[in-house]
């Protein structure tokens, strides 16, 4: 199988409202927009907000966005102009990372995550 591309895709209870959080309080820049969704830039990836296929409940998407940031710091002041509430505040995890939780309008989880400069993931190992 050759992959070509990949995207995630959320079929939210309230489009207009996912579609706010993502694209006017993270920031996302828009890819591109379609009739019934949007897709957004998501650093290396896309994320598809789709207003079609959804099913008359909440949505049924159990895992969570791990979206690298480059400050942590920086990421918190931005989340507190757009009042995007902190789920977790940011702390240092056992395997090196810095990450700080938040939840989109349907309650999914999203890590936001730092890489500091000495941890292995920064490593080249070539």
């Amino acid at each position: 199988m050759d992959i070509l591309a990949s995207r995630t895709i959320l079929r939210p209870a309230d489009y207009d409202k996912t579609l706010e959080f993502y694209r006017d309080g993270l920031s996302l820049a828009v890819f591109r927009e379609y009739p019934g969704g949007t897709v957004l830039f998501l650093g290396q990836g896309l994320l598809e907000i789709a207003s079609h296929h959804r099913g008359d409940g909440p949505g049924t998407f159990t895992g969570a966005l791990w979206l690298q940031v480059r400050d942590i710091g920086s990421a918190t002041q931005e989340l507190a102009a757009a009042g995007i509430p902190i789920v977790r505040e940011a702390r240092t995890e056992p395997w090196g990372l810095i990450e700080m939780w938040i939840e989109d309008p349907d309650g999914i989880s999203i890590v936001l995550v730092q890489i500091p400069q000495d941890h292995p993931l920064r490593r080249d190992t070539r």
